[in-house]
């Protein structure tokens, strides 16, 4: 949708968001969840605000790292701000970091809450019998341990649309600092409140780091 009259480049503050808004580098109006809500430091520097809950008021950006580079190289921030702003050379890596630590943190929150299965062997029994959500395999995890998985989800699932959903964006590191063990390779995500939390996040920083500007 392009920009029309009501769709303002600056909005008045988190809690008073619309459910659109215009993206300042394309000109598209579209929802907040396809978009990263950015507002001014203390020090007159650009910052991501990633959960859309820092104060102050804000400009949109389409969630795709081309889109943020757009906005900084077409200076949209400033025009958007309508004031002087200082824009880091790494916004767009800081933006992407802080979208991989929003999703961890919200694995964190789901595995708390119950709703992660880690291990082969405990995905594996998730497979067969629990309502998995995702499926997640470390970056770096050995194929064959993901064919396996991946096997014994489509024995199940067959190619039915509604199987789980498979996330390989994170390294075993990561997930370790999340779910507070060791060498987590694999793991599952059981359906609940949390885990649809999380899965939200992985879609904004797979779209993030699509290539598309219009994703």
């Amino acid at each position: 949708m392009l920009a029309r009259a009501g769709h303002d480049d600056i909005d008045a503050g988190p809690r008073r968001t619309s459910p659109v808004r215009l993206c300042v580098a394309t000109r598209e109006v579209k929802p907040t969840g396809e978009l990263i809500r950015f507002v001014i430091g203390p020090d007159g520097a650009v910052v991501p605000d990633v959960k859309h809950k820092l104060p102050g008021r804000g400009v949109w950006v389409t969630a795709n790292r081309a889109a943020v580079a757009a906005a900084i190289e077409r200076k949209a921030f400033g025009r958007g701000f309508r004031r002087e702003v200082r824009v880091a050379p790494d916004l767009v890596e800081a933006t992407e970091h802080l979208l991989g630590r929003s999703a961890l943190e919200a694995l964190a929150i789901a595995h708390k809450a119950g709703a992660v299965a880690a291990g082969f062997t405990k995905v594996e029994t998730a497979l067969s019998g629990k309502t998995v959500v995702a499926l997640i395999h470390a970056a770096d995890a050995s194929p064959e341990g993901t064919r396996k998985l991946e096997a014994a989800a489509r024995r199940r699932w067959g190619g039915d649309k509604d199987g789980p959903t498979v996330i390989e964006m994170f390294t075993s590191a990561q997930l370790d600092l999340a779910l507070g063990r060791s060498n987590v390779v694999h793991a599952a995500v059981l359906a609940g409140p949390a885990s649809a939390g999380f899965l939200a996040r992985c879609r904004i920083l797979a779209r993030f780091r699509s290539e598309d500007q219009n994703a």
